[in-house]
């Protein structure tokens, strides 16, 4: 199975829960592997501790929907330059009223997992926000 979400390295965590049931996610520094389901997945070409600017055409390139919490990434000129340039897809996990816990962002996640994937395969750019109760597009 190919390769479809990239987990940003702000929920790097919830990245390596999610390589365990799902094959077609990765992270920066993701070395590959096998999940519960016994299905491969390949090492990520994204290393760790590289700018977004550096990193967000790569995954564009690639075809990856970019799963963040990143709530600055339109305010900064280089990212949001890059994400209009290469096409760029992601989904913004919000916090609404402040920090997001790790077990927030899979409860936010899960619930909005089918509409993530319904807008997985749409055409870019785009930058998506995802909260407990709507997924608002944001650019």
């Amino acid at each position: 199975m190919a390769i479809r979400f990239y987990f940003d390295a702000d929920i790097i965590g919830l990245g390596k829960l999610l390589v365990q049931v799902r094959p077609d996610v990765t992270y920066a520094g993701d070395r590959g592997g096998v999940g519960i389901d016994k299905k491969p997945r390949p090492p990520s070409p994204i290393v760790p501790n590289v700018p977004d600017p550096d990193w967000i055409p790569k995954t564009a390139a690639l075809g990856w929907l970019v799963i963040t919490r990143d709530r600055h990434m339109l305010s900064r000129r280089a990212e949001r330059q890059e994400i209009l340039q290469s096409g760029a897809r992601h989904v913004r996990l919000d916090p609404s009223n402040g920090q997001l816990s790790k077990w927030d962002q899979l409860e936010i996640l899960m619930i909005r997992w089918r509409s993530i994937e319904a807008i997985a395969d749409e055409p870019g750019p785009w930058v998506y926000s995802a909260s407990r109760t709507r997924l608002r597009k944001e650019l």
